[in-house]
């Protein structure tokens, strides 16, 4: 009997989720179909060039006035003339150039050629390093949250499976059982890394470059912390040829790297499940409905059309991720570089990519029951078997390994499961195994029960002690420590979310007062 995860007839959404949990509550995640998500642009809430242009002209005029670069009066001219454009650029279908050429003449119009002193001490070089720096920064906060959402999916679905037995596989051959919730703890792990590194990657980009000028700053004095605090950075990049020629390729190989890295472990993730759909029974499939399709000529065809769709838009980051090391490699420091938008592609990519996965797991059926069948059918237990001769009877694990291949070289050759094997046979087996080694002791050293107990996967998961093993009680713990990781991720989230939003405040009421 199928016995459904997570039911796909409501809505999971994440803020539900935290409520259950007793966690921070964020702004409901993105909760979007499958096909909506396809190209990884559903859902997009990320601001273009024209704005942020709009927020550094800000945050400019701010600074010009505060260091007297700009005189008071006309500061309160150039500020005026910067709030219209950019509440002309807001209305419905106005043009929003992202090129600061291009823009400038929008505020000369209003405010004459005197407007132009915004643009004091500055160079399309660090506007455009710092645009890059805007639009990452946000993408990174938008993949957190997708991070976090999949994280928290991936973590019902382990604690309802604790005592769920599953085969796990090395080389792509049933290995040993496990549980599937000490499997998806591993993803988690993997997935926590991914959310680590991003943070680190995090404190490096909320760095501001504006203000360097194209490469060397400039006569006027320019407080670049100050801008850099208006808009919300923790700090300016030092090094003012660093900031605007160097910081932009080498922080956007950093995020795309770290991408590469989550997405390949994703693709592992679905290549697992899609294995299970080779088989006539699969233990784990996808609930019928908007996550997978039918055939147009065969009808017992029930295509795990989500699987299809993650792995090949995690292959895409890994794509792009590529795509954006060769142009870094390949294209002079400068603003041609910084033109390209390979890395918040990618970054988008990647979120969507964790969204889907929140959505798969959120409709993964697991038959319990089919998945013990499968194991039961192999000898992936017949490690313990050796362990429990060595442990128990003092039989040196290389004699009681030979022994248990043995035993399963006749048991596939006579078509007979591990609870098949008759004793009698099985002590035959061991006499003639340790002829071998000249091993004196040629009598088989269990009994029966303790024969037929040693090959069964509940008597080897439960006789795991080691750390991180799929014992109940360390999964359980293993458990709990990812669910406090996970109440850290939201925790920074919501931290770096309210100090933007602080940030926004200053900036918004320093930029007003200029107009008063």
């Amino acid at each position: 009997m199928k016995t459904p995860v997570v039911s796909s007839g409501t809505a999971f959404s994440f803020s539900t989720l935290s409520r259950r949990a007793g966690r921070l509550a964020l702004v409901p995640l993105l909760l979007v179909s499958l096909s909506a998500m396809a190209d990884g642009k559903a859902g997009k809430t990320e601001h273009d060039n024209f704005h942020f242009l709009g927020e550094m002209n800000k945050a400019s005029t701010v600074m010009v006035v505060e260091t007297r670069i700009v005189p008071p009066e006309l500061g309160k001219k150039i500020a005026l003339a910067v709030g219209q454009v950019i509440r002309d650029g807001n209305q419905p279908g106005a043009k929003r150039p992202g090129d600061y050429l291009q823009y400038e003449p929008l505020i000369l119009a209003l405010a004459g050629p005197d407007g132009s002193r915004v643009h004091s001490g500055r160079s399309r070089q660090d506007i455009l390093s710092t645009t890059r720096r805007l639009m990452q920064r946000e993408r990174t906060l938008a993949l957190m949250e997708a991070m976090i959402q999949s994280k928290t999916q991936l973590l019902a679905v382990a604690e309802k499976n604790l005592d769920t037995i599953v085969p796990a596989y090395t080389n792509g051959v049933q290995a040993q059982p496990t549980t599937y919730a000490h499997y998806l703890l591993a993803f988690s792990s993997v997935f926590g890394r991914d959310s680590a590194r991003l943070k680190e990657a995090h404190a490096r980009l909320n760095m501001s470059p504006l203000g360097a000028g194209a490469l060397g700053t400039s006569s006027f004095p320019v407080n670049r912390q100050r801008l850099a605090e208006l808009l919300g950075f923790d700090g300016a990049v030092e090094n003012s040829y660093d900031a605007t020629q160097l910081g932009a390729l080498d922080q956007g190989v950093e995020l795309v790297s770290l991408c590469s890295n989550a997405a390949l472990m994703m693709g592992v993730l679905v290549q697992d499940m899609h294995t299970q759909y080779h088989q006539t029974a699969p233990w784990i499939a996808i609930q019928e409905g908007r996550l997978t399709g039918t055939s147009s000529i065969m009808p017992q065809k029930r295509n795990p059309y989500a699987l299809n769709v993650l792995r090949l838009q995690a292959s895409e980051v890994v794509g792009g991720a590529f795509t954006y090391q060769l142009e870094a490699h390949n294209v002079t420091p400068g603003m041609p570089d910084y033109k390209r938008d390979q890395v918040e592609k990618t970054l988008d990519l990647t979120t969507g990519a964790f969204v889907k996965l929140a959505d798969l797991m959120s409709n993964l059926v697991i038959d319990r029951n089919r998945a013990l069948q499968e194991v039961d059918a192999e000898y992936s237990t017949t490690t313990e078997l050796a362990d429990i001769l060595q442990r128990d009877a003092d039989i040196p694990f290389r004699v009681g390994h030979h022994f248990a291949s043995d035993l399963v070289n006749y048991g596939r050759a006579n078509k007979l499961k591990p609870a098949e094997i008759p004793f009698d046979v099985a002590r035959q087996l061991y006499a003639e195994a340790v002829k071998a080694f000249n091993f004196p002791r040629t009598e088989f050293p269990l009994t029966q029960e303790r024969f037929r107990m040693s090959l069964t996967a509940q008597n080897m998961l439960a006789s795991s002690k080691g750390l991180g093993g799929p014992q109940r009680a360390e999964t359980v713990r293993m458990l709990a420590a990812e669910k406090g990781r996970l109440d850290q991720d939201i925790a920074w989230l919501k931290g770096q979310r309210d100090k933007l939003a602080r940030a926004q405040d200053n900036l918004d009421r320093s930029f007003s007062r200029l107009g008063q």
